[in-house]
């Protein structure tokens, strides 16, 4: 049996010092199934779901590989949406804290191209981007892809449904036939088999199975009626009352339409979709994460690589066609030890869907009526935290501890009524207690941070 101990592969010891420092003592399965075939220079194509420790295992390889003296693109990470990307730069950010002198640019769209084209001009290592800005550089040769070593393409299955083959394609033209290239998928379509054959080769196939222990994630399936779904959804919420909850719908408007219903019926909900400009999607995303939102209303794609640390509950308000995107869906809850549960919606035409995650899963699904839940007509899901957004950000040199020392000196707030902080380029977003949210306005309608005024409003 191989060893799941970083020791045992060929990085360097201030690697695994690092990588001890920041708690990866052993490797995850899918880093001990793909990390000696990546560090030995070989194609990969790997099914892990999301949470799997799969940008490590890439991360920690393509790290090994970067030349610090060479200031050309040696790494290029492609993923599907621009929350993931930021997500995939602060881990290798992390990770090659061992190895000085690495840079890594970050290209998504809903940035300007400027300050991104300024970046590659002083030389880049990593780039880590979204396929439409990444092709934005290539074309205008502000990005040149000569000298590169790696190709990473994160969630290559939701590239490929977000219509992104063509621009992919085009993206690997602009790279040399002698890269190394990681195809890293949550589910395996024909279309990840077909474009593996097109740009990799002879790649090692690499599985790690993402089925759910029942003692785990509770999953239950409810028939209803067509017109039955927002009820039945509302009875869910109102039998088991979980804290918090993404509610997956197949398309924008549904999702749109199911957040207001649940807002009409006292449960604080927000949609996300891909008619949100960057913006909105930010504030959504940031408003979910810090607890100022109990439930989000998404589309898969909107969701994928969203960073969720603790969710109770999973409701299909419809179920997927493919059983593989049904056991992503509900990986998201029942993490890190913790318990969750996954409820689905289907109507007696969709039972064949039902049939399909059964066998897939190899275990029957549990099926009820929604009439026998107990209901609690006086429920009502409001979050505890409220966010408010200042109009100043990294780019104003503005931090963390600077909000939180205004707040917490002049204006008299205790650290206690104070949640997370986000701060990005122009802007950033605080989490307060409802209670709080006046006085904090309050003080800064009239006072300063960091020695300069800043305007802030709260974000409904």
């Amino acid at each position: 049996m191989a060893s799941d101990k970083f020791s045992s592969l060929s990085i360097s010891p201030a690697q695994i010092t690092n990588l001890d420092s920041l708690g990866y003592k052993k490797m995850t399965p899918i880093q001990a199934q793909s990390l000696p075939h990546i560090l030995k220079g070989k194609d990969l194509i790997a099914k892990a779901k999301t949470g799997s420790g799969k940008t490590a295992a890439f991360g920690i390889g393509l790290l090994n590989n970067i030349n610090p003296r060479f200031f050309g693109v040696q790494a290029l990470i492609l993923c599907p949406t621009r929350e993931l990307a930021d997500q995939v730069g602060k881990e290798l950010r992390r990770l090659a804290r061992s190895t000085a002198n690495i840079k890594l640019v970050l290209l998504c769209g809903g940035k300007p191209l400027g300050p991104q084209i300024g970046s590659l001009e002083h030389g880049a290592h990593i780039v880590v981007g979204t396929p439409g800005r990444v092709q934005d550089h290539l074309r205008k040769s502000t990005l040149k892809l000569e000298g590169l070593k790696t190709l990473v393409l994160d969630e290559a299955d939701r590239m490929l449904d977000m219509g992104f083959s063509d621009v992919m394609d085009d993206i690997i033209s602009y790279t040399p036939k002698s890269r190394q290239t990681l195809l890293f998928s949550a589910t395996y379509p024909d279309s990840i088999g077909q474009m593996s054959r097109s740009i990799q080769r002879s790649p090692i196939s690499v599985t790690v199975e993402s089925d759910h222990k029942e003692s785990v994630i509770e999953q239950l399936f409810y028939e209803v009626k067509k017109h039955e779904r927002n009820t039945s959804l509302l009875a869910l919420f109102e039998h088991y009352h979980p804290e918090t909850a993404i509610v997956f719908c197949h398309t924008k408007i549904q999702c749109d339409e199911v957040a207001d219903f649940l807002r009409n019926k006292n449960i604080d909900a927000l949609a996300i979709h891909g008619d949100l400009d960057q913006r909105e999607r930010d504030q959504v995303l940031v408003r979910f994460a810090n607890n100022s939102c109990a439930v989000l209303v998404a589309t898969d794609v909107a969701a994928r690589g969203l960073d969720i640390k603790s969710l109770k509950a999973v409701i299909n308000y419809e179920l997927p066609r493919d059983p593989e995107i049904y056991v992503h869906r509900i990986g998201r809850t029942g993490r890190a030890g913790e318990t969750g549960m996954a409820f689905s919606l289907f109507t007696s035409s969709e039972q064949f869907r039902v049939k399909s995650i059964a066998d897939y899963q190899k275990k029957p699904s549990i099926c009820d009526v929604p009439e026998s839940l107990d209901r609690d007509p006086a429920y009502s899901l409001q979050s505890p935290m409220d966010t408010i957004q200042l109009d100043s950000g990294r780019k104003n040199k503005l931090r963390p501890g600077d909000i939180l020392g205004a707040l917490t000196g002049e204006a008299g707030l205790s650290g206690s009524q104070i949640g997370k902080i986000d701060i990005f380029d122009m802007s950033s977003y605080v989490a307060l207690e409802s209670s709080a949210v006046r006085q904090a306005l309050n003080y800064l309608a009239q006072g300063k941070v960091k020695g300069r005024s800043i305007r802030a409003r709260k974000l409904r």
